[in-house]
């Protein structure tokens, strides 16, 4: 009996136990909470079409107009001359850039003119003899004839007799002969052509230079051109005498410039025309980074946006009864950041700013009511 009252007694506490595990369960247990619809902020801007101004950007490095490498026509010692033969030296007009030794061949040409003079020297008799109107000019063709000097034009022959006569002695061919040496010989100096600065020496004083070897570089630094691709669709704004505003690439200086050639044929890999605009200004540099904004067409009853605003299927989400909606534009224009577009009819409420996760039908809240403006 004993055995049996405790093994009642058990089972009863176990159930209880239960009872009392599920009440406890049950008395915990919350309500699932109502999920909030979450509506995100969104900057809008109100459309107002106006006149945009298209203005077309370009960009490219300075190059200076007039330049001109530096080669040797002759072989030679480079020797010292007044100015150190470094990149960044100035050279006024005219001045010797670079010096060859010429010693030997100047002896050379002294003997050709030699040569010339003795053999007018020799003729001399017979002019006086049988040409007595024609001596005089000869003579004094002599006497201002100077051996350190170039030689000078022979004297006009106007009568055939004359000519005859000169020719016959072999004069005209001795003297051409020693034309062509002095002009050789000028070319053992190398004088600037314009001043301005060399940019680049490839050899220094005391080195031998050969005949079509490459000296230097050397560049005037008062006027520079800009070469720049443009898109065939803008051609007809490259007129020559075109002004164009310049800025450098931190966009603290500005310059301006004109079109002063434009290439008439169209790049067939790019489909671009290249135009080439030049500028004045101590402050320039061969080399430096430029952008040029050539003045395009004004674009009526059109605005302008960001870029990542336009989706690729030509559409802008707009707000309408606080809800997110589509609507096809024509785009006219692609600058880097911007856009400009058509067919957005006034008053319509656009996205300022690109939503993230944004889709037709989204419920959204405009954060701060804008005026009215237009797109610029």
């Amino acid at each position: 009996m004993r055995k049996i009252i405790l093994s009642v007694l058990g089972i009863l506490f176990i159930i209880g136990a239960v009872l009392l595990a599920k009440k406890i369960i049950a008395s915990k247990t919350k309500p699932k909470p109502k999920v909030e619809k979450v509506v995100k902020t969104v900057f809008t801007d109100i459309v107002k079409n106006t006149t945009i101004p298209i203005i077309v950007a370009a960009n490219g490095n300075l190059m200076a107009k007039r330049r001109v490498d530096i080669y040797a026509e002759v072989q030679g010692i480079f020797r010292k001359g007044n100015k150190l033969f470094k990149a960044g030296q100035l050279y006024g007009l005219g001045e010797t850039i670079i010096k060859i030794d010429d010693s030997e061949y100047k002896a050379s040409v002294k003997s050709a003119k030699s040569n010339l003079y003795n053999q007018i020297t020799s003729i001399m008799p017979d002019l006086r003899l049988d040409y007595p109107d024609f001596y005089p000019k000869w003579q004094a063709y002599l006497s201002a004839f100077d051996m350190d000097k170039n030689t000078p034009e022979l004297p006009r022959m106007v009568s055939e007799k004359e000519k005859f006569f000169i020719s016959g002695r072999g004069i005209l061919t001795t003297y051409y002969n020693v034309k062509n040496l002095e002009q050789r010989l000028s070319k053992y100096r190398i004088s600037a052509p314009f001043r301005g600065v060399l940019t680049e020496a490839l050899v220094t004083e005391g080195t031998l230079v050969r005949s079509g070897q490459k000296l230097g570089e050397f560049i005037n630094t008062d006027v520079y051109e800009l070469e720049v691709s443009v898109s065939k669709e803008y051609s007809d704004l490259l007129k020559i005498g075109e002004k164009v505003a310049l800025t450098n690439l931190d966009k603290t200086r500005e310059y301006v410039g004109k079109v002063v050639r434009v290439n008439g044929r169209v790049d067939v890999a790019s489909q671009t025309i290249k135009a080439f605009i030049e500028i004045k200004d101590s402050s320039l540099k061969e080399g430096m980074y430029l952008e040029a904004n050539l003045d395009a067409r004004a674009e009526e009853n059109a605005i302008e946006i960001e870029r990542n605003l336009l989706l690729e299927t030509n559409q802008i989400y707009v707000v309408k009864d606080s809800v997110l909606d589509l609507i096809d534009v024509r785009p006219i224009y692609f600058s880097d950041k911007k856009v400009v577009i058509k067919e957005v009819p006034n008053g319509t409420t656009i996205l300022d700013k690109p939503l993230m996760g944004s889709y037709v039908g989204m419920a959204v809240k405009i954060y701060k009511e804008k005026k009215d403006k237009s797109k610029k």
